[in-house]
């Protein structure tokens, strides 16, 4: 009786044993026993592996991972595996099996990849077979580890490591404490929520697989972005890159450029130069005048290194560079706005991979590429919408100009280096107020002339004619040919003289040196088309009664004799500002 339960027991050991191989080789398994970011360090893991273990080989995850395998396995012949070499110490204890589908292409070694260990289904008779529906493959039965193990395999993992799951659970919204390494109530409690909302039992303790579920979860906002090391010896840095939307360009010292391949606006900057604090400081003035470095953002400079955000409708840049042993190197995201998770999580893989090599760029790249004064080591120099002239009005910087300059700005600055606020403007006389937003002392400023010069004396406009392009103002003369305007305005005045549309804003000045007016923009004369030599400012009693309404005091113009061009032109360039719009 005995002979016959055992027989029996064994067909249906048999049996059972025989139906889970052919599920659980629905596809091929592997051992992932180790996983970097960068491909460098993983192939060289695999190889070192693979000087002791067979079987060892080097896939891409994604995200710009690379996992250390041993395979390939028939899922129940993986289990197996596992265990011997766990027990053996050959292998880490966290390490887990995964099947072919989570693995992409491979990176090591070379070659066709290897076919798993098949186990052949059991014979069936031929009338059985030709009248079995086919079945759809099974999935096989992924074996996780009991809390007793996790909590084990928890704590084999180094600080970094226990760090790393805190950020992780802090970026799934599951985790608001400081990132400590330490695994409290309050990162249990996180840990459990998550387990929860993922369809485990809340044990408070991630399994591998569970901790690399969340891993996983955390890398998928990189999907497509192919990060991935890459090492530009040229530049002399190596770093982790989204190089699936960027791709290594020109050098433009001090800049390696990696532009964008596809419809989104990315693009890298690696900067690599020698130098000394003085170079460092140098390049933190030039960027921010750059068109990626939007003026709108947090600017920060140090001793030795500096860091530049800036941001607008379109985009978001962030620059680091910093001064280490007679060389200046570091990086710059450009990124569209509007996608901050993404950008966010590239720029901390950027910002915690990079590596500073010994090589530097050369001085000489690109440095003949291209002739272009909007050009800086090829990248658009940022420009105003639109610039135009005024003029400071006291010893604190006050600046009267054109309320054509002011109309719609993001930000106004003068001189392009100074920021300013508007104090008031006025669409109907066209006088607009600013205010430095910092401390401001101007070379000169107005005093203003009572009453009226007299008809057909000398005059001249101090403006910026060419926008700011020759950085310095220059100076139109010609006649008052009128105290009053086309239609009889007292406060209009006619000038016959040609001025450019960057002198609106400009101060009028009489021969003595005393300012009789501003300079108003062509649009001032109507829609009738004027001869070339006819333009209007608004008179200084206007001008006058404005400041006083923004409780501006400003002195009178002592009367003086008439100036010799040279002597105006001096006093105009004390007292003359570029006044600029910013988007």
């Amino acid at each position: 009786m005995i002979r016959i339960f055992l027989s029996v027991f064994l067909f249906v050991f048999v049996s059972v044993q025989s139906v889970l191989a052919q599920a659980n080789d629905a596809g091929t398994s592997w051992l992932q026993i180790e996983a970097h970011p960068s491909l460098t360090v993983a192939t060289q893991r695999a190889q070192t592996y693979a000087e002791a273990l067979p079987d060892v080989h080097g896939f891409a995850l994604g995200n710009g991972w690379y996992a250390v395998t041993i395979g390939p396995f028939d899922r129940p012949s993986a289990e197996v595996r596992l265990r011997q070499l766990r027990a053996q110490g050959d292998i880490p204890r966290d390490s887990f099996v995964v099947p072919r589908e989570a693995l992409r292409q491979r990176i090591w070694p070379a070659g066709t990849e290897p076919q798993p260990t098949t186990i052949a289904p059991a014979q069936q008779p031929a009338q059985q077979q030709a009248n079995t529906t086919p079945q759809p493959p099974v999935e096989p039965e992924v074996i996780d580890e009991t809390p007793r193990e996790a909590r084990a395999s928890e704590a084999r993992l180094n600080a970094e490591e226990r760090k790393q799951l805190q950020i992780y659970l802090q970026w799934a919204g599951y985790y608001n404490s400081a990132i400590d390494g330490a695994f409290g109530r309050g990162t249990r409690g996180s840990m459990a929520a998550w387990q929860r909302d993922n369809g485990y039992e809340p044990t408070g303790i991630l399994t591998t697989l569970q901790r690399a579920a969340l891993r996983n979860q955390y890398y998928a906002v990189l999907e497509g972005m192919g990060m991935r090391a890459v090492t530009d010896t040229r530049a002399g840095i190596e770093m982790i890159l989204p190089m699936g939307v960027v791709a290594r360009g020109k050098d433009e010292y001090p800049f390696a450029h990696y532009d964008a391949t596809g419809d989104l606006p990315a693009k890298v900057l690696l900067i690599s130069q020698e130098g000394d604090q003085n170079t460092l400081f140098g390049l933190y003035d030039i960027m921010q005048t750059l068109e990626i470095v939007p003026r709108t953002g947090e600017r920060s400079r140090k001793d030795r290194s500096f860091t530049l955000i800036g941001q607008n409708a379109e985009i978001i840049s962030h620059t680091e560079a910093s001064l280490e042993n007679g060389r200046v190197k570091g990086f710059t995201l450009v990124w569209p706005t509007g996608d901050e998770t993404r950008r966010t999580r590239i720029l901390d893989e950027m910002r915690a991979s990079f590596k500073r090599l010994p090589s530097v760029l050369d001085p000489g790249a690109g440095s003949n590429a291209e002739q272009n004064i909007d050009l800086v080591a090829g990248l658009e120099i940022r420009r105003p919408r639109l610039s135009r002239s005024g003029f400071y009005v006291d010893a604190n910087g006050t600046v009267l100009t054109t309320t054509d300059a002011v109309q719609n700005c993001g930000s106004i600055t003068l001189d392009t280096d100074y920021e300013a606020t508007l104090v008031s403007a006025d669409t109907d006389t066209g006088i607009a107020i600013l205010s430095p937003t910092g401390r401001l002392a101007p070379q000169g400023h107005a005093s203003f002339l009572d009453g009226d010069a007299r008809l057909q004396t000398e005059v001249a406009v101090s403006g910026y004619s060419y926008e700011g392009l020759l950085g310095a103002p220059t100076m139109t003369f010609g006649t008052l040919a009128d105290v009053k305007g086309l239609s009889g305005e007292p406060d209009i005045k006619r000038l016959a003289l040609a001025p450019l549309p960057g002198d609106a804003g400009g101060p009028v000045f009489a021969a003595d040196g005393s300012v009789l007016g501003m300079l108003l923009p062509d649009a001032a004369s109507g829609a009738r088309q004027l001869p070339g030599e006819v333009s209007f400012a608004i008179g200084s009693a206007a001008l006058k009664s404005a400041l006083d309404a923004a409780q501006i005091s400003i002195a009178p113009a002592p009367l003086g004799a008439t100036m010799t061009p040279e002597e105006m032109t001096r006093k105009a360039r004390g007292m003359t500002v570029l006044v600029s719009c910013w988007d």
